[in-house]
């Protein structure tokens, strides 16, 4: 398990994060949610050791980070770090050696991802003739291939098309399976509501929100009813108190209210019309998420 202990870290007199707890259980997926700037890569340069803290403490399984925890470790970043004019199997042994792994033993994990991504025919290609979704599949592996306990994944899906998106989530959930604990950054907030159960929302190195996915929204309260039908009585809808907006929709309605005490009012203003949907939705994280960050920011 990764605890975060009350970490603070100053670039001089900038406050990079301030008092940033978390923990991730084995085989959890973490959201670290935040715009530019907001703290994110600090943290995972501190958990991995390549920043000290100014104040507080990180440990993985009860043991402080250092060089000997590192090599359980595995990073994703955001931007490539490959070695473009090695080719693929020169940069994942070159990512397994530093981890501690013989050559024989890389060489046998290597193929099995390889193949599993469809990419065997690539081993002696060099990086730099691969095409950029291809090596992101090549940054994935040398990040996992000496099965990390801890894998930090820094908008993975970069440069990869739809059908590769949804062959790297099954991998990520494998490796969830096997008990390793993952922290998930993406600016795609659908694809945090997809892996992440609990999550953090960093605003200038400050958690804002934090806590279970399911239970922020719960204390969100707002909710989203959408609507479709004829004859649907809009005017008296958005005089209703608790009526927030109602936005027309791909042939629906999207009528935002304030808690759900508003959904029945609503629906007993269309019960009698030719309704053919009335659906009480929660908010999504992308709501939640330009509210809480727009809302600090206004403040």
């Amino acid at each position: 398990m990764l605890q975060v202990k009350e970490i603070v870290k100053y670039y001089g007199n900038n406050k990079a994060v301030d008092h940033l707890s978390f923990s991730v259980k084995d085989g959890e997926i973490f959201g670290l949610l935040g715009e530019n700037g907001a703290g994110k890569t600090t943290t995972f340069r501190i958990i991995m050791g390549l920043l000290e803290a100014t104040e507080g403490e990180v440990s993985l399984n009860g043991k402080k980070i250092n060089y000997d925890v590192t090599d359980e470790i595995g990073f994703v970043t955001e931007e490539r770090s490959l070695l473009t004019k090695m080719t693929v199997k020169d940069q994942i042994i070159f990512y397994g050696v530093l981890k501690g792994m013989e050559e024989e033993e890389i060489l046998k994990e290597m193929r099995k991802w390889l193949q599993r991504f469809d990419i065997s025919a690539y081993e002696n290609r060099k990086i730099k003739e691969l095409s950029k979704g291809n090596q992101q599949k090549i940054q994935f592996i040398s990040a996992v291939i000496h099965h990390p306990k801890l894998l930090i994944l820094d908008e993975p899906f970069s440069g990869l098309d739809p059908i590769n998106v949804e062959m790297l989530k099954k991998a990520i959930l494998d490796l969830q399976k096997e008990g390793c604990s993952i922290i998930f950054s993406s600016h795609q907030m659908e694809q945090i509501e997809d892996f992440c159960e609990k999550l953090i929302i960093l605003v200038k190195g400050k958690p804002i929100v934090s806590g279970y996915l399911k239970d922020i929204k719960k204390e969100y309260k707002r909710k989203n009813i959408l609507l479709r039908g004829d004859d649907l009585p809009l005017d008296k809808i958005e005089k209703l108190k608790g009526v927030l907006s109602i936005t027309p929709y791909r042939g629906e309605y999207e009528v935002k209210v304030a808690d759900d005490t508003v959904a029945p009012q609503v629906f007993d203003l269309v019960k009698n019309t030719n309704l053919t949907k009335y659906d009480v939705e929660e908010p999504t994280l992308n709501e939640i998420f330009i509210d809480k960050v727009g809302g600090y920011h206004e403040s």
